[in-house]
């Protein structure tokens, strides 16, 4: 087994998930096993209770792991599926430490941070890196990506940090390799490396000493400036890399590939089943991707999404009407699975991120002119997207967002709050049932149509939620969703509510037009709605963003993105004269992949370009 842990430095949030992302990315194409880890320094035991406003959107597994959002990215990138003991925090670790010596497993000793507690880390650590992470694939990894939140200094890091300046020598020093990760700001157009240089001075004083530094900046830096940092950094210049930022997050691995990291690791690792595959990507003639002289044979996957990415020129514009708009972080996922939906349906997704509360009653009397401009933003784009959330506060702007999504014929896509908020609205307005709201938002309503599911622990917030992958069976065999999906008989997605539709309004409002496609095994809990009178009204309970993937859009939104591009009707009708070519096709692993290039000839192709190239 391999190691290669991630460190930041100056400051947080510089880019390391993808930066760990992106060199796993570069050592799959090589043909090795990977797999990652995420070490969050902070005490809690895990994200499942942060607010959206301060740490982002919370992401789930398979396994009902609420973790940090940067395993989003690893499993986005390496189309892998984590567990939730690929994201260790402090919380864990410590909860882990005290539950041994409450058993006595110490033997009376007196129980320190060195060694029961770095003990503990490294073990997770090598636990946790031989489980495979491929569902198709039950061999144990080679390579385990180890990414460090936070920054080195920080206090509550330092464990983690002592923990692997021990492991580099448990697991020997040809096993193990650091990338440090720092920023290199600019000051009156200089770029300055005095923060790097201290960074790296820190992390050596810890007794870590950087293999590779990848330099985070605005604009290229000149050679001087890589001059100086391996002079005082005490790393090799070949092995300071200059990232900058870039207009296209898969440029990523292939500027790292450029910079032959494959052949550092290979080296550096003693990795020798990748050397021979390299000694023949570089016998392959070269494809400039906006000038990255890029070998096609290892890399085609990125090269192709690059391509495709920049390649898109039609735009539809998607209304995201969310309590958490302020923090574009806490729809990471969302944002990402409507842009895979876009490359599928050849269209560059532009999202507008409205607050719902701007289109309440109470925001039209205190602030009209917010209240209008939010209603012109709905107005104009050509579809309505409510994603989930928690609490009473803005749902009634997502309930009337509902509505005029329901009564203009606007494509509307409805996750968890969203989608039981479309219920509510029905309700309200077909049902007559003017009161009709959650138990989460009045506990004493008449018509509570959304109801807390009897199994939920209300003493306890953290991990009491209705998580992971569960099944979903389709009740129905005209379903739009069910033929987006491959016309399959169920599907596995992931959930994360405490909340469901209340079964015993599910009768009137089936005869009413609003049908519940898909259902729980046991048919007790409401999973998929769709209005039969409207060209794309949809809501799931379930999240399907988790599972989104850049070759392997979500059904649900690749289907909102093409009604909203007016596109759907003519791939249904298709789907209707040839059955057999059903937009799920089965690829090589098992997976269900898309191609939806039979809806616009002209767009869908390649670029000239990429042709030309290949």
């Amino acid at each position: 087994m391999k190691y290669i842990l991630v460190t930041g430095g100056v400051i947080s949030g510089v880019g390391k998930g993808v930066i760990s992302s992106s060199i796993g990315s570069v050592l799959k194409c090589c043909g090795l096993r990977v797999t990652s880890i995420k070490i969050d320094p902070y005490i809690n035991i895990d994200a499942g209770t942060f607010s959206p406003f301060e740490h982002g959107e919370v992401f789930v597994l398979d396994d009902g792991g609420e973790v940090d959002l940067d395993l989003g990215n690893y499993e986005r990138f390496l189309d892998v599926d984590l567990n939730k003991d690929n994201n260790i925090t402090t919380g864990k670790i410590y909860q882990h430490v005290i539950n041994k010596e409450r058993r006595g497993d110490y033997l009376g000793k007196t129980v320190q941070v060195i060694p029961h507690i770095t003990d503990a880390i490294q073990e997770w650590v090598e636990k946790v890196s031989k489980v495979s992470v491929d569902p198709n694939d039950p061999a144990e990894p080679e390579i385990c990506i180890i990414e460090l939140g936070g920054t080195i200094g920080d206090i509550e890091g330092m464990p983690f940090i002592e923990a692997f300046r021990q492991f580099q020598f448990r697991v020997k020093r040809e096993n193990f390799c650091n990338v440090h990760v720092s920023l290199v700001p600019i000051q009156n157009g200089e770029h300055k490396t005095k923060p790097t240089q201290n960074s790296v001075k820190e992390l050596r004083g810890l007794g870590i000493s950087p293999d590779i530094l990848i330099c985070r900046c605005t604009t290229p830096f000149p050679e001087s400036a890589r001059d100086k940092i391996s002079m005082f950094s005490h790393v090799e210049k070949d092995q300071v890399i200059c990232l900058p930022d870039v207009n296209n997050i898969y440029k990523v691995p292939l500027i790292l590939y450029q910079h032959k990291l494959a052949e550092f690791f290979a080296e550096k690792l003693s990795i020798n089943n990748i050397k021979e595959k390299l000694y023949e990507a570089s016998l392959m003639p070269k494809i400039d991707v906006d000038n990255l002289k890029i070998s096609e044979g290892i890399m085609k996957k990125w090269i192709e999404l690059c391509d495709r990415t920049e390649s898109l020129s039609k735009i539809v514009e998607i209304a995201l009407v969310g309590k958490y708009t302020s923090q574009a972080d806490t729809y990471a996922s969302i944002i990402k699975a409507l842009d895979h939906a876009g490359l599928e349906s050849n269209r560059k997704v532009k999202i507008l991120f409205i607050d719902s509360s701007d289109l309440e009653q109470s925001t039209k009397l205190e602030d009209p002119v917010k209240f209008h401009q939010a209603w012109q933003s709905i107005c104009r784009t050509h579809g309505i997207l409510v994603p989930g959330g928690f609490g009473i506060r803005g749902t009634e702007g997502m309930i009337a967002a509902a509505n005029w999504a329901r009564t203009t014929k606007k494509p509307y896509l409805g996750i968890c709050l969203g989608f039981q908020c479309a219920v509510i609205e029905f309700c309200r307005s077909v049902l007559d049932l003017n009161k009709a709201t959650s138990s989460e938002f009045d506990k004493n309503a008449e018509h509570q149509v959304v109801i807390e599911m009897p199994e939920h622990n209300q003493g306890q917030m953290g991990g009491t939620m209705r998580l992971g992958k569960r099944k979903t069976i389709f009740k129905e065999t005209d379903s739009i969703l069910r033929k987006l999906y491959g016309n399959t008989e169920y599907v596995d997605e992931r959930h994360r509510h405490r909340y469901e539709v209340n079964p015993k309004y599910v009768k009137d409002l089936e005869s009413n037009g609003m049908i519940f496609t898909g259902q729980s095994e046991d048919g007790n809990r409401m999973e998929i709605m769709e209005l039969k009178s409207h060209p794309y009204y949809v809501g799931v309970q379930y999240h399907p963003e988790y599972l989104s993937r850049p070759t392997r859009p979500s059904a649900p939104y690749v289907g909102f993105i093409l009604a909203a591009c007016n596109k759907l009707d003519s791939y249904m009708k298709k789907f209707e004269i040839d059955p057999l070519n059903t937009p799920g096709q089965i690829a090589a692993n098992g997976r269900k992949y898309f191609y939806l290039h039979t809806f616009d000839e002209s767009t869908a192709q390649l670029s000239t370009k990429f042709q030309e190239n290949l």
